[in-house]
């Protein structure tokens, strides 16, 4: 994962954090599909990545303009594979989030 992935689940982290105290569950939903739009982007990229550009063909590869406008369009694609339904891990995210929280024992 490079520095840009963790970046961005850090700031994440306390949206989630703050979504879970309020329990509002659009807020709830939201992050979850923004977690898996991030996990899916770097699926993506980690794909094109292991074989020298999409389909293979390593045409894409070395172009700053090309970078990204691919990076934009992988982006963009786990974006809207998330909102969709994606691998089902927004709902189970969700879902998770949504159970109350209880206070631990001492």
């Amino acid at each position: 994962m490079n520095d840009l992935g963790i970046s961005q689940i850090v700031s994440l982290a306390p949206a989630a954090i703050e979504t879970r105290k309020t329990g509002d569950p659009a807020k709830i939903r939201d992050a979850a599909e923004q977690f898996e739009a991030l996990l899916l982007g770097q699926i993506l990229r980690s794909e094109r990545e292991s074989n020298g550009g999409w389909l293979g063909s390593g045409g894409d590869a070395g172009s700053g303009a090309g970078d990204s406008a691919t990076e934009f369009a992988e982006q963009h694609l786990a974006t809207v594979l998330a909102q969709g339904g994606g691998l089902g891990l927004a709902s189970l995210i969700a879902s998770g989030l949504k159970q109350p929280v209880s206070e631990p024992q001492p």
